[in-house]
């Protein structure tokens, strides 16, 4: 008696039919775009350990911009009373607790609870013919704040502030009134203090959403997307989506790719690691993957900036004496005539050079050849010998400011001919004052221009200091902290104050009123007397 199996669950046949042919085209559309989907060259992190600073700029910032707050003149009228209440101005925020907090959804959230507002304001009463006026401090109290700010990516690739959210109540205002008609004040006050907290309550989120969205915008606007270098290259900082936040720190992935200034639309394609960023013990983290590096020195051969020629008194004495020794014979056999002509020595570049980062250090290979000639004034030059050379140079990053700069350094060095052994074998004797020129005479000029760095995407006015290089397999990270050059609001660009109001004008009947008593007043006391209402 034999055993069936009724399953095919083993059936190594593939399945058929309309719903096998969907799920083959998904699986091939997501094996296309991970192929395709292009990675970052730098990033960013911001952790938690940066938002007390963060907060501490950023409620400066907000207290100067509550300063512009612009509310409206309280006019009104009780009985036989006239009262005015104009040019309303916030002098201070005191603050009794404030968080500011990363949010999955909202990237940054402040809030600000039981804070309280001084103000100062031009209090003005008419009584028939009794006039007093003045000014006076209040303050606004137990005021709570709760705005959010969302980041995202813009078209150009630009960081903004696309959203910001904002609640915001007052919860009592109190004012010492004086004077002859301190009664009055305390009888009116409750009129009074309700409608200037009513217009306060009305006029704290407007100003927190145009701090926000023009702004703190501004000053974004001042991160590098699309920048030249220098006079031969550019890099490109777009942002590649938009940051993702966390609750314990924020994530910015950039291209960061370097590219000729001649041909703008080159890209390099990144097949390089992806760089990680895991540590949050400093306030800033940036990563830089080997394609970062590789980009620069790419754009930099295609500018055709990877040559050199030294010609005639260019080239050190001694070196000079040595070639003109070491090729004697065949001067003389290709032409003897120019024996005494200006030595040349060209190295020139055959091939992009390469980074490779590794835990223990940084190091870039260069291939290049090495052409030694004579330069005989108005003949064809006469060439003596050409080999090729191959270097590797280590690589020390630093960052200082917002410039991440490098220092080379020449550790290994070979040269050798593409013709023969034996003619490899006779170059041996240049290897060492040829590196000796290579030390004295190249190596200088490329870290005059590896020093002056390259800017990374940050705002301007903010630096990192203490700065730590950790190397590891494919990229680098570099941890910093944050400085603040300058405030928030001397950064930012435009961003002038509303104007005030119309406290006063005298178009109001009531500001009529004021103004004619106010004259009256200066006249009985021999003052000079302020321009009256003009006729309606």
């Amino acid at each position: 008696m034999g055993l069936h199996r009724s399953d095919n669950s083993c059936d190594p046949t593939p399945p058929t039919g309309p719903l096998a042919m969907a799920l083959y085209e998904a699986l091939f559309l997501a094996l296309l775009v991970g192929a395709h989907a292009e990675l970052p060259g730098c990033k960013i992190r911001v952790t938690s350990k940066a938002l007390e600073l963060v907060k501490q700029e950023g409620l400066r910032f907000l207290e100067q911009e509550l300063e512009t707050i612009t509310i409206p003149d309280l006019r009104g009228k009780e009985g036989h009373f006239y009262y005015n209440i104009s040019e309303v101005k916030v002098t201070e925020l005191q603050l009794t607790s404030s968080e500011l907090d990363f949010q999955p959804q909202q990237e940054l959230m402040l809030q600000i609870t039981n804070a309280s507002l001084g103000l100062q304001f031009r209090r003005q009463l008419l009584y028939w013919f009794f006039y007093d006026g003045g000014y006076i401090n209040a303050s606004a109290e137990g005021v709570f704040i709760r705005t959010g700010l969302e980041l995202s990516r813009d078209p150009t690739g630009r960081m903004k502030v696309s959203n910001v959210s904002c609640q915001a109540s007052v919860s009592r205002m109190h004012a010492a009134f004086g004077g002859t008609f301190k009664k009055v004040y305390e009888f009116l006050s409750t009129f009074i203090t309700s409608g200037m907290r009513f217009l306060l309550n009305q006029q704290i989120c407007p100003v927190l959403y145009h701090a926000g969205t023009v702004l703190l915008n501004s000053l974004l606007d001042t991160i590098p997307v699309r920048s030249s270098v220098d006079d031969l290259v550019g890099i490109d900082y777009s942002l590649m989506k938009d940051p993702v936040a966390s609750t314990s720190n924020l994530d910015m992935d950039f291209r960061g790719a370097f590219f000729p200034l001649t041909e703008k639309n080159w890209s390099l394609p990144n097949r390089a690691v992806e760089p990680q960023l895991q540590e949050e013990e400093r306030m800033v983290y940036v990563a830089f993957s080997e394609f970062f590096f590789d980009s620069a020195m790419e754009s930099y051969f295609r500018a055709g900036a990877l040559q050199l020629s030294l010609v005639g008194d260019k080239v050190p004495h001694d070196l000079d004496m040595l070639l003109r020794a070491s090729y004697f014979g065949s001067i003389v056999l290709l032409s003897p005539a120019v024996i005494d002509s200006p030595l040349k020595l060209e190295l020139r570049v055959l091939a992009p050079p390469h980074c490779t980062i590794k835990p223990a250090g940084t190091t870039i290979s260069v291939t290049a050849s090495v052409t030694i000639a004579l330069v005989p004034p108005d003949q064809p030059e006469v060439q003596l010998s050409s080999m090729t050379m191959d270097a590797r140079l280590s690589a020390k990053m630093a960052l200082r400011g917002k410039a991440l700069r490098t220092q080379l350094d020449l550790r290994r060095f070979r040269i050798y001919s593409n013709q023969s052994a034996l003619e490899s074998l006779a170059l041996i004797p240049l290897q060492a004052p040829l590196k000796t020129l290579l030390q004295i005479a190249v190596m200088p000029m490329l870290n005059e221009r590896t020093w002056r760095g390259v800017q990374i995407p940050l705002p301007e006015g903010i630096n990192f200091v203490r700065e730590v290089v950790t190397n590891h397999a494919g990229f680098l990270t570099i941890g910093a902290d944050l400085h603040f050059a300058k405030g928030l609001r001397e950064e930012r660009l435009g961003g002038t104050a509303a104007g005030r109001g119309e406290a006063g004008r005298c178009g109001h009947q009531y500001g009529c009123l004021f103004r004619k008593r106010e004259n009256m007043v200066k006249a009985a006391r021999g003052l000079s007397v302020g321009t009256m209402c003009p006729a309606p």
